[in-house]
C-alpha cells in the first residue's frame, strides 16, 4: 500500500476497548431549548418537519416534553408556526419570534425592532431568536457595519426585558471559523466542505471584537435575559463562560450543536455543568432534531463512556476527535434537562429572579 493517503479516506476506527452504553432516551423528562422546525431554513421553502405527529412520537420515544422552535420569524410567518406548533400541541412546542433586519434601512430602525417585538409577543411568541449575522453581516442605511452593542439596538433589547421575552443570541462561531484556513486550522475539513462558514477578519470582525461587543450588550441590559446560544458562544473557553455567569445575573446558555466541544473537556465540563446547574439548558440544534442526533447527547450527559463519537459522521462532523461522558447526577439532569427552560422561557422569570449558581 502506498505511504501516500489522501485525508479524505483516512477513516481510522479505534481498537480501543471501554465501557459503552445506548442511551436512546432522557432519564428525565427533557425539553430541548433551540431546535428548528419552520420552514425559512428549508431549501424548498416548506416545512423542515414534514409530519408534526411523528415529530412527537419520535420525541415521546426520546423522552422529550418539549421543544423549543426558534423559526417563528414575524407576521404572518410568526402566526404560522404558532398555529402549526403551539397551539395545535399546547405544552410541546413553544416558538421564538425573529427582527426583519431590513427595517435597518430606516432612521428610526431602533424603535420599529422594538413594535415588532411587541406585536409578535401579542400573537404568542415565547422569546426573540437573534442570529449571529448581527455583528457579521447587518448594516445601517450608510453602509456601516452593525456592532452587536449599538446603542441604537436599545429600545428592542429593552422591550424584550420589559416583556419577560429571553433572548437567544447566537455570537460569532467557532473560534477555529476566524483563524486562517491553513494546516494548523482543527477545523480544516469542515471549512472546505463550508467555505462559506469562514470569517477571515478583514473583512470580517475578529472573534476577540465580536465576543467584546457581546459582553457590553450583557452588560447595558441587566433587566434582560440573554441566552448565549451554543454554550454561551464561547464553547472552547468555559472559563470564559464562567466568568459570564458569575458577572451577570441575566445570562444563561443553551448547549446547542457543542458536543464536539464540551465533550472533549470532560474535567471542566463536568465542573461547569455542576456548578453552573441552574443556568445551562439542555438543547441540539436539529434541523429538524432526530432520535438518532439526540443519543450522543444523552450519552454525553448521563455516563462515563469514554472516546466515543459525537455525531453520525464516522470522523466527527467538526472535527476529528472523539468525547467522553460526564456522568451527572440525578439532580443536576432534572435542571439542564428541563428546569432550567421552563422556568427560563417557559414561565418568562424576570432575569433579576435568575437563581445564582
Amino acid at each position: 500500500m502506498s505511504a501516500d493517503l489522501r485525508l479524505s479516506e483516512f477513516v481510522p476506527q479505534p481498537t480501543l476497548v471501554t465501557e459503552a452504553h445506548d442511551v436512546t432516551s432522557a432519564r428525565v423528562r427533557a425539553v430541548d431549548a433551540h431546535s428548528h422546525l419552520g420552514r425559512w431554513l428549508s431549501a424548498d421553502h416548506q416545512w423542515v418537519v414534514r409530519d408534526v405527529q411523528a415529530l412527537i412520537g419520535a420525541m415521546d420515544a426520546c423522552n422529550l416534553q418539549a421543544i423549543v422552535n426558534l423559526d417563528g420569524m414575524w407576521g404572518d410567518e410568526l402566526d404560522a408556526n404558532l398555529k402549526r406548533y403551539d397551539c395545535a400541541y399546547p405544552d410541546r412546542f413553544y416558538t421564538f419570534a425573529h427582527c426583519d433586519w431590513s427595517l435597518l434601512e430606516l432612521p428610526d430602525f431602533g424603535m420599529r425592532l422594538a413594535r415588532q417585538l411587541e406585536l409578535s409577543a401579542a400573537q404568542g411568541a415565547r422569546g426573540l431568536k437573534v442570529w449571529k449575522t448581527l455583528g457579521l453581516q447587518y448594516r445601517d442605511r450608510s453602509g456601516s457595519l452593525l456592532p452587536i452593542d449599538d446603542a441604537r439596538l436599545h429600545d428592542l433589547w429593552a422591550v424584550a426585558g420589559e416583556l419577560k421575552l429571553p433572548v437567544v443570541i447566537h455570537i460569532a462561531d467557532p473560534v477555529a471559523f476566524f483563524l486562517p484556513l491553513d494546516a494548523t486550522n482543527e477545523r480544516w475539513e469542515e471549512l472546505h466542505a463550508h467555505p462559506d462558514w469562514q470569517f477571515p477578519s478583514p473583512p470580517f470582525p475578529s472573534f476577540d471584537t465580536l465576543i467584546g461587543q457581546f459582553e457590553r450588550l450583557i452588560a447595558r441590559h441587566p433587566a434582560t435575559t440573554f441566552i448565549g446560544a451554543h454554550v454561551g458562544c464561547y464553547a472552547e473557553n468555559l472559563r470564559w463562560v464562567a466568568r459570564m455567569l458569575d458577572t451577570y445575573p441575566n445570562f444563561a446558555v443553551d448547549m446547542a450543536a457543542r458536543l464536539a466541544e464540551i465533550g472533549r473537556q470532560p474535567y471542566t465540563a463536568k465542573w461547569f455543568f455542576e456548578h453552573y446547574s441552574n443556568r445551562i439548558m439542555f438543547a441540539l440544534d436539529g434541523v429538524p432534531p432526530s432520535a438518532a442526533q439526540y443519543a450522543p447527547y444523552f450519552r454525553f450527559l448521563e455516563t462515563a463512556d469514554e472516546y466515543f463519537n459525537y455525531s453520525t459522521d464516522p470522523n466527527g462532523a467538526q472535527g476529528r476527535w472523539r468525547v467522553y461522558g460526564i456522568n451527572l447526577a440525578d439532580d443536576v439532569l432534572r435542571k439542564v434537562y428541563a428546569e432550567n427552560a421552563r422556568r427560563i422561557i417557559v414561565e418568562r422569570q424576570l432575569p433579576g429572579l435568575l437563581p445564582a449558581s
